[in-house]
């Protein structure tokens, strides 16, 4: 296991520039306590080596797109750092696959071979979970431990340095951690949540992936292959 005192130096150079000053705080010394200890004594998802994979993997600088998600997976495997994604061989969650279905019928793409979007965070699209790290078969066990503030640092970092984002805030969860956005620098886009549970209520039809390319395009930004 990497050790997690050292985690402020496994994140990507652009995000420890801008969030730098989160991991001096009282805070983030708190958490980094507890995550090493449910490491040591519990099963942890997803490994410590992808715990700030969405950052890593989508540099401050060429973010276009956020995803806002809650918890990593709870169940063997799933979890892989980027919010609603999973490893290529492991089942699609039912979200996932409700997600699947609206770019569909957003843009005519079949169903994709597996589930891992991390395609699309190389693209500019941060797939950012509230929560970066849960126990096994324990949905929300490391809520309100200090990632909550963390993450939130890096949305109003991205809403305050940079303009013309696009922002896909899934359900009344995400609405809320959003309410720092700028809306009068960046694009908005809020539906009910894809889960089996809520799809119906206003996700199915939202055409969340042609409405966030057509605004980039019309920003003279390169839209995202979803």
């Amino acid at each position: 296991m990497e050790k997690l005192e050292s985690m402020e130096v496994k994140i990507e150079k652009s995000w420890k520039d801008k969030l730098g000053s989160e991991f001096e705080k009282n805070y983030f010394h708190e958490l980094a306590s507890f995550v090493k200890s449910e490491f040591l004594n519990k099963t942890i998802y997803p490994p410590a080596k992808e715990i700030f994979k969405a950052f890593d993997a989508c540099p401050f600088d060429e973010v276009k797109v956020v995803i806002l998600g809650q918890d990593p997976y709870h169940g063997a495997g799933q979890a892989n750092g980027l919010c609603f994604s999973v490893h290529p061989g492991v089942p699609m969650p039912p979200s996932l696959v409700n997600i699947f279905k609206e770019r569909k019928t957003d843009l005519g793409k079949s169903m994709p071979p597996n589930g891992d979007l991390t395609g699309w965070a190389k693209q500019g699209v941060l797939l950012l979970n509230a929560t970066l790290t849960v126990a096994a078969k324990s949905p929300g066990s490391h809520q309100k431990k200090g990632w909550e503030e963390f993450t939130d640092a890096a949305i109003q970092k991205l809403s305050d340095e940079k303009e013309d984002l696009v922002f896909i805030l899934w359900g009344a969860y995400a609405q809320k951690k959003g309410a720092v956005i700028d809306r009068n620098k960046h694009f908005v886009i809020e539906s009910p949540h894809p889960s089996p549970f809520a799809a119906h209520r206003g996700f199915f039809g939202s055409k969340p992936f042609s409405r966030c390319n057509d605004f980039l395009v019309s920003k003279s930004t390169e839209p995202i292959h979803w």
